[in-house]
């Protein structure tokens, strides 16, 4: 069967979502990887929870740092498959593998030797937990090379239309991780178990077997990867075309990142705990956020072929179509986090005075989903215009008025629940003004004797 979509033409919806579904699947494993392993460090404590929170917001700024080579090569390989130059996207993909592996190395470097003073940051209270911090870091950054990898052929694969090998790679990852985790974090007959450290080493095996399945996978591809070549030099036109596509992208996920984690600095001076569910409530949130960016991926590659092949009008058929998509599982999400906070905070965190404080911030979280779903989706599209920078600064500007809008709110009653007010209230701001974005950019695109002709063939 032939895995990759056809997104140049036939019926739009299809299309779009035989792409995004597996793709979307794939975000919801991918959450489930991290709530199997914020299940079972929840029965160790919530001490615990807060040194995989705090080590683990590391793991998520390496992600800025893998976005311009993951952007840049999806975009352009995209743009390329939909004027039809096969070769120019093998250029562009082995550009984009070979930043990655260049990034990998020095942000594992740097989270190996520095992790104390990167740990140190937050402030922690307890000095076991900074200390435990620290070894999570030092593993899951350290060998973050895996996690790179698998996030930049993933976009690859994505930009040929194929989301199906990695909803396939990365299932074997969630199912080995599921299986490693009880046993390295706790231990069984003779092993004994490394609790944090665990939990970690269990993140970087399955993740590392990911990488050897997408490695097998794309030896058989004669589309873009029979043509990869990772030795050899890529002509600095290519690179640069990824890098003005891919930095403002890394520089918004870089600045995201690191101001949700002024913002963990700030929740620590309500205490440790305070952390820790920030932690637990962030997780149980991606059910939302990750689902929607995972359709923000299929929706940057349809509207990045599609750019590319001039097809102006199904460029805008399918981003309204992956609105609606979108709205409904952002208030079906709304609906359960508002709904049914409290059972699903307890299945991570145990000990009962910390659970109020988790229903409060998932309630708080569950107001904006709607929002944050429009957002994301509307980046992918705008990203797959080649539209980065514009995304990078509504991103930027308004996820950084997060930092005095929570100083304000918790300085009143609210307390730390002014906190959560601020990043909702931020996500329904941002989901409006994307919104409004796109509807101004697709006015000045061109309209295409494609789509009239489409329609004439019944393909909307």
């Amino acid at each position: 069967m032939n895995k990759k979509i056809d997104l140049l033409k036939g019926h739009i919806f299809t299309s779009l979502t035989g792409l995004a579904l597996p793709i979307m699947v794939t975000a919801l494993v991918q959450m489930a990887y991290n709530l199997t392993d914020m299940a079972w460090i929840g029965f160790v404590g919530s001490p615990a929870v807060a040194a995989v929170g705090a080590g683990g917001m590391y793991v998520w700024l390496s992600q800025g740092v893998v976005a311009m080579a993951k952007m840049g090569g999806q975009v352009k390989v995209a743009h390329s498959l939909g004027k039809g130059n096969r070769e120019e996207a093998a250029i562009y993909a082995s550009g984009s593998i070979q930043m990655g592996l260049l990034f990998a190395l020095l942000y594992g470097v740097v989270s190996f030797f520095g992790a104390r003073s990167l740990i140190g940051f937050f402030g922690l209270n307890d000095a076991s937990i900074a200390q435990d911090a620290q070894v999570y870091l030092k593993i899951t950054c350290g060998l973050i090379v895996f996690s790179f990898m698998n996030t930049i052929i993933t976009g690859i694969m994505t930009a040929m239309g194929d989301s199906r090998t990695p909803l396939f790679a990365n299932f074997i990852g969630l199912v080995l991780n599921m299986v490693l985790d009880p046993v390295l974090i706790f231990g069984v007959g003779p092993l004994k178990g490394s609790g944090v450290a665990g939990a970690a080493i269990a993140t970087v095996m399955a993740q590392a077997v990911v990488t050897a399945v997408f490695l097998i996978a794309i030896r058989k591809d004669q589309v873009v990867f029979d043509k990869v070549k990772v030795l050899c030099k890529v002509p600095w036109d290519y690179m640069k075309a990824m890098i003005r596509i891919g930095f403002p992208a890394s520089v918004q996920n870089l600045i995201y990142t690191s101001i949700s984690m002024i913002l963990t600095r700030f929740v620590t001076g309500f205490g440790d705990t305070a952390v820790a569910v920030l932690r637990v409530g962030g997780q149980i949130e991606s059910i939302s956020w990750m689902t929607a960016d995972g359709f923000a991926a299929a929706i940057n590659s349809f509207v990045g072929q599609n750019y590319g092949a001039g097809q102006y009008g199904r460029v805008k058929k399918g981003y309204f179509t992956a609105i609606g998509v979108m709205f409904v599982w952002g208030l079906f999400c709304t609906v359960l986090l508002v709904g049914l906070p409290e059972h699903i905070f307890g299945l991570f965190i145990h000990e009962p005075e910390v659970i109020p404080m988790g229903v409060r911030y998932l309630v708080i979280l569950g107001v904006c989903q709607m929002f944050m779903c429009i957002e994301l989706t509307t980046v992918g599209a705008l990203s797959g215009l080649g539209r980065t920078l514009l995304c990078s600064v509504i991103s930027v500007v308004f996820t950084s008025a997060r930092i005095p809008l929570a100083m304000v709110l918790s300085s009143t009653a609210l307390g730390l629940d002014g906190v959560w007010w601020a990043f909702s209230i931020s996500s329904i701001i941002k989901g409006i003004l994307f919104f409004l974005s796109f509807l101004i950019v697709s006015r000045k695109l061109p309209g295409d004797n494609h789509l009239a002709r489409m329609e004439a063939n019944n393909d909307l």
